[in-house]
């Protein structure tokens, strides 16, 4: 677990740079904008992997390749119609494709067994008048038995034009408890099912549950970090009904339990919720 924090905060610092760049250029941007410099070359001449700077425009998909590393990138159609989501949907793939970079420098002169990869993939899973949500699903390989995994949620609400993040949404630390809670008890009955599936020996489920409860405990603790992905849930009426909450691999669960997910009710979710967004909810 502490493995995978160090990584998603190296993670979000680069992503966390990138925005401040990106703010730079929002409203009121100078008329002449900066240009990128040439990467200085490395001992056997190879230009240093250093990633572009972070430019307004429209998304485009990114193909790159060479004997180092291999980057694929998609983005969803007609995003820009939304400048603020797409900015925070380029910064988070400026940084993934930052954080590849850097480990294919750490190379050096080296060429690696096999190529860092970088796969990451955005699509648009909800768009309504009051809610938009792009999904980032994909990993990063550099090195060892298998990639990181990289799993991200961008709620955007048009009507506020603003992204709606978890500390947002629940800004009082103790307003994650009771949610915390709920969660742990989903992920307990979805580890509790998988197990009995597998038909293993009472001693041995035992053992695996336990170890399963221990992550899950470790993962929903009452912080707004352990909540940064999420999905809202829509009722008829367009009012949010729940809010699914999205755990990649490590945080709640072993890797082989893959991206799980908990759906989190209204009504549970009502009285913690701040304020200004407390209209967005289905009662």
């Amino acid at each position: 677990m502490k493995r995978l924090q160090w990584r998603r905060a190296g993670m979000w610092g680069i992503y966390a740079s990138v925005v401040l760049g990106l703010a730079a250029c929002q409203p009121d941007r100078p008329a002449a904008e900066a240009t990128a410099g040439k990467a200085a070359p490395t001992m056997d001449n190879t230009p240093a992997a250093t990633p572009p700077p972070a430019t307004p425009g429209p998304l485009k998909d990114v193909i790159e390749h060479d004997p180092r590393y291999i980057v694929g990138v998609s983005f969803p159609p007609n995003l820009e119609r939304y400048p603020g989501l797409a900015d925070g949907v380029r910064a988070y793939a400026d940084a993934a494709r930052a954080e590849l970079m850097q480990a294919v420098e750490g190379l050096g002169n080296d060429k690696p067994t096999a190529p860092y990869e970088l796969s990451l993939a955005f699509q648009t899973v909800l768009d309504t008048p009051n809610v938009v949500v792009v999904a980032a699903d994909g990993g990063r390989y550099t090195g060892g038995a298998h990639g990181e995994p990289l799993v991200a949620r961008f709620v955007w609400l048009p009507g506020r034009n603003e992204m709606l993040t978890a500390n947002k949404l629940i800004p009082a630390r103790d307003g994650w408890t009771p949610v915390g809670q709920y969660v742990a008890a989903r992920l307990h009955e979805a580890a509790e099912q998988r197990i009995a599936a597998d038909k293993l020996p009472p001693a041995d489920a035992e053992a695996l549950l336990k170890n399963g409860d221990k992550m899950i405990a470790e993962g929903t603790t009452a912080e707004p970090d352990n909540f940064e992905q999420f999905v809202p849930i829509l009722d008829a009426a367009g009012k949010i009904a729940a809010i699914r909450f999205v755990f990649p691999p490590y945080q709640v669960g072993p890797y082989s339990d893959g991206t799980q997910t908990a759906d989190v009710p209204a009504a549970v979710l009502r009285p913690v919720v701040a304020p200004e967004y407390a209209g967005l909810f289905a009662q």
